[in-house]
């Protein structure tokens, strides 16, 4: 067994084997979370970014949805104008999403006023320092601003992604290049294959003497059974101070078809992980009031509430059945696309 299986197998062993005093010690973490937690008249909750000090609200807008084909540009313009003026100032996106679209419609929104009311991410799939500077440009034209606040390498999915961005004329050269330039203020990483990616990630900036400031990756029920972000992730980036961005925590609506969870449940167990956001796909009305309504109702997990939490979705989520993002290539839009690498 070469050192890759050996490290694979431990970590699903560790996920299954789960105890109720891991599980504790996870509320535990949460409950010292909140107690840093802001909540608004509005109902928000709003958190503190890693080390940057930036407050974001604890449910950031998602970017793939709100580009999908069939909805009206104009109608999803005011939709996240609304999003902003009820209480979520995190604002998630990508290059690479609906050819451009989602970019361009966020852009929009922003418009009047709005850039400033927000904190603002984006992300690049080029792995060299030329690809990457480029789609960075790109972003910035259709967001329509002349900086993001937060710029991540988006799905470092391969053991060799973290070699390629750190490499010399590798992507990394081009995003420090564009913080200097004032194109930018923070750096990040994204990923949602497995956590033995995200800590070789972190372990080679480590190496390097680069602190990232924040990481996001899938956080949701099942996530805890397998392959687990939370268990082997978070708590490395709380220690180095290390915002974590969760995402995923319906995994495009196939958790639900587990009948183990509803759906503000979904919202409550990601809110009570000791992260800054939890990132959600909001592309229709109720969608965005629930997610509020989620961050309204919120209070931290007792230990008790947590641990039967996680036995009712024990035996669903032990074999990534309800995370395919992990399991297949479906999610892998790099694989698809590999000329979007660089």
């Amino acid at each position: 067994m070469d050192r890759r299986d050996f490290l694979k197998t431990a970590t699903v062993a560790a996920g299954a084997a789960a105890t109720e005093q891991l599980l504790t010690q996870v509320a535990k973490a949460a409950e010292n979370s909140a107690a840093g937690d802001e909540t608004k008249s509005d109902g928000m909750i709003y958190r503190t970014l890693g080390r940057t000090g930036e407050r974001v609200s604890a449910i950031g807008l998602g970017g793939y949805h709100i580009g999908l084909p069939g909805q009206g540009e104009q109608e999803t313009v005011q939709f996240i104008r609304q999003a902003i003026d009820r209480g979520i100032n995190f604002m998630d996106n990508s290059w690479d999403y609906n050819d451009g679209a989602s970019e361009m419609r966020m852009g929009k929104a922003l418009q009047d006023g709005y850039r400033n009311k927000v904190f603002l991410m984006t992300k690049v799939d080029g792995r060299t320092k030329a690809e990457a500077a480029r789609q960075m440009d790109e972003s910035l034209r259709r967001l329509k601003t002349d900086h993001v606040d937060l710029m991540q390498f988006h799905e470092v999915l391969r053991l060799e992604d973290p070699d390629r961005i750190f490499a010399e004329g590798g992507a990394m050269e081009a995003v420090m290049e564009a913080k200097k330039a004032g194109k930018l203020r923070y750096i990040g990483f994204t990923g949602h294959k497995d956590p033995l990616v995200h800590l070789r990630m972190l372990d080679e900036a480590r190496q390097r003497q680069f602190h990232f400031d924040t990481a996001q990756m899938p956080l949701n029920v099942m996530d805890a059974h397998f392959r687990s972000f939370a268990h082997d992730v978070v708590p490395v980036l709380n220690r180095e101070g290390i915002a974590p961005l969760g995402m995923k925590g319906f995994g495009e609506g196939i958790i639900l078809q587990s009948k183990t969870v509803k759906p503000i449940e979904c919202l409550h167990y990601c809110l009570n992980l000791p992260i800054a956001v939890q990132i959600v796909g909001i592309d229709n009305q109720k969608n965005l009031d629930d997610a509020l309504e989620a961050a309204r109702t919120f209070h931290p997990f007792t230990a008790d509430e947590l641990v039967s939490l996680m036995e009712r979705t024990k035996a669903a989520g032990q074999t990534g059945k309800y995370e395919l993002f992990k399991t297949t290539s479906v999610f892998d839009g790099t694989a698809r696309k590999p000329e979007w690498l660089g």
